[in-house]
């Protein structure tokens, strides 16, 4: 069971890494109603790379140097990107609304804000 006040890693702290989460937890929820025939397609890629954020995250943090802290959040950006491509075509088929692509969209905008931050606190100072 979860217990709220356990010790925490310093991935579990980040809100980016909080909302990345969610939206994968949304992800799931939604690709469980797909066609059948999209269990090993499109519903895979998906859950893919909502999970691939997350990972890359987590993974990041544990690395000591700036530079490779910046190289997982950079490929986490890159998951959510695939992820925004990947409903877009979810939409096409007509397995989700405008409405939901648009409650999407607006969760994968804030993540890519918090992922930007993240990386610029990552990079270099320069004088």
């Amino acid at each position: 069971m979860f217990m709220e006040n356990e010790h925490k890693y310093s991935f579990e702290k980040l809100f980016v890494w909080q909302n990345a989460r969610k939206l994968a937890f949304d992800i799931y929820r939604i690709t469980d109603k797909f066609p059948r025939h999209e269990m090993y397609g499109l519903s895979d890629q998906l859950r893919r790379a909502a999970v691939s954020i997350t990972a890359n995250i987590a993974e990041g943090s544990s690395r000591i140097s700036k530079k490779d802290q910046a190289h997982f959040t950079n490929m986490a950006y890159s998951s959510l990107m695939e992820l925004l491509s990947h409903l877009y075509i979810t939409y096409d088929m007509q397995y989700i609304n405008e409405i939901k692509l648009s409650e999407l969209k607006s969760k994968i905008y804030k993540i890519s804000n918090q992922l930007n931050s993240l990386h610029k606190s990552q990079l270099p100072k320069k004088a």
